[in-house]
């Protein structure tokens, strides 16, 4: 039986309006855990890398099947409308602890500025960010950029006295009782971690982009770390030494903080390159090319979904589960702390519980 043309175009045109509505209801829901809760995106590309070296076109497939597959948009400039306008000042936080070995890639990284430029917003308004200067510098992510994008970072490097105050605003910080051996624990400001200006001041859209890694003390390095400590000051607190280690509770205290649920609207992890062991840094024995990029608005689902694929990794090579872990010459402390993603879902950043995730995978 024929379809009659006129019926054919009203129903055309009504799903292109339904399609539309859902993607405007989208965009009212921004934050964490966003308008997609539980559901994570999973694309593998086998050709993602080759000889340790990223390849533009898959990884440029992969990201617009990422970002279509999780907004259900017709197309990829519509993809990044969900989540970006026109008068965004958008900031990507990178992952550059790893140096050249694992961090933020720069195909990644400029396919997701393009993608942000097809939403309306000019290079000007683009500031890609992470907490310390010399590990920018360190990894080349300076010399990635087109011209007119900005970068900055709030602090020069790493010091074991985390309280410099140039570059974070004195009125947004996450308070909690640790502080380091030395610290007077009676005066609020070593318990205190300050945001950094560029979040709480410069951008109104975050776009964060970890790398997937194991973490010694945090069990793993992935949405919710990244923001953590790559956002505030004064972390070091969190892991002082190998036992006195609350990075189970510091990271989701952070990202609790209104500014992140409410900035933070994107989490596309780059899992082209991952790392199982010996993180945060990269050691090469422990880096395997996994050929897959994650895509999600609720970043305890994508980090629920990363700490499985770590410990299957694990598993495939003998090694116990991050959360059954101990000690060893590559991973110091006493006990790894993944429950920061558990407790992060009962503070509402997202959904936890496997049952409840909604992993969606593609191979290109």
């Amino acid at each position: 039986m024929r379809f009659p043309r006129r019926e054919f175009l009203k129903s055309a045109l009504l799903a292109a309006a339904a399609q539309s509505a859902s993607l405007r209801a989208a965009t009212a829901k921004l934050g964490i855990p966003g308008p997609y809760p539980g559901r994570v995106v999973a694309v593998h590309h086998p050709s993602s890398i080759t000889s340790g070296a990223y390849q533009e076109g898959p990884i440029s497939e992969m990201i617009r099947k990422g970002m279509m597959s999780l907004t259900g948009a017709p197309s990829w400039a519509d993809a990044w409308k969900v989540f970006i306008e026109r008068g965004d000042v958008v900031g990507i936080k990178v992952s550059p602890v790893g140096g050249k070995i694992l961090c933020s890639d720069a195909i990644v990284l400029n396919r997701i500025i393009d993608g942000i430029k097809q939403a309306g917003v000019p290079a000007r308004d683009i500031v890609v960010f992470s907490r310390y200067k010399k590990e920018i510098l360190d990894a080349g992510i300076d010399k990635w950029l087109p011209e007119d994008v900005q970068w900055t970072a709030p602090s020069a490097d790493y010091a074991e006295n985390q309280l410099d105050m140039k570059g974070y605003d004195r009125d947004q910080f996450m308070e909690l009782a640790v502080v380091k051996p030395g610290d007077d624990p009676m005066d609020s400001h070593f318990r205190r971690s300050y945001v950094s200006k560029v979040v709480a001041q410069q951008v109104n859209k975050i776009i964060n982009l970890p790398v997937l890694k194991h973490h010694q003390s945090a069990g793993v390095t992935i949405c919710l770390k990244n923001l953590s400590h790559g956002c505030v000051n004064n972390v070091n607190r969190s892991h002082v030494n190998p036992t006195a280690n609350v990075c189970g509770i510091f990271i989701p205290s952070v990202v609790s903080l209104p500014v992140f649920r409410q900035k933070a609207v994107l989490h596309i992890c780059d899992a082209v390159k991952a790392s199982y062991h010996g993180g945060p840094g990269a050691k090469p024995k422990y880096v395997w090319e996994h050929q897959t990029m994650y895509f999600a608005t609720d970043p305890v689902a994508l980090d629920k979904t990363g700490l499985r694929v770590i410990d299957a990794k694990r598993a495939s090579v003998g090694m116990a589960s991050i959360a059954l872990s101990k000690p060893d010459d590559d991973s110091h402390w006493l006990n790894c702390q993944p429950e920061h993603i558990e407790i992060a879902g009962l503070l509402g950043l997202g959904v936890f519980d496997d049952a409840k995730i909604d992993l969606k995978q593609f191979s290109l």
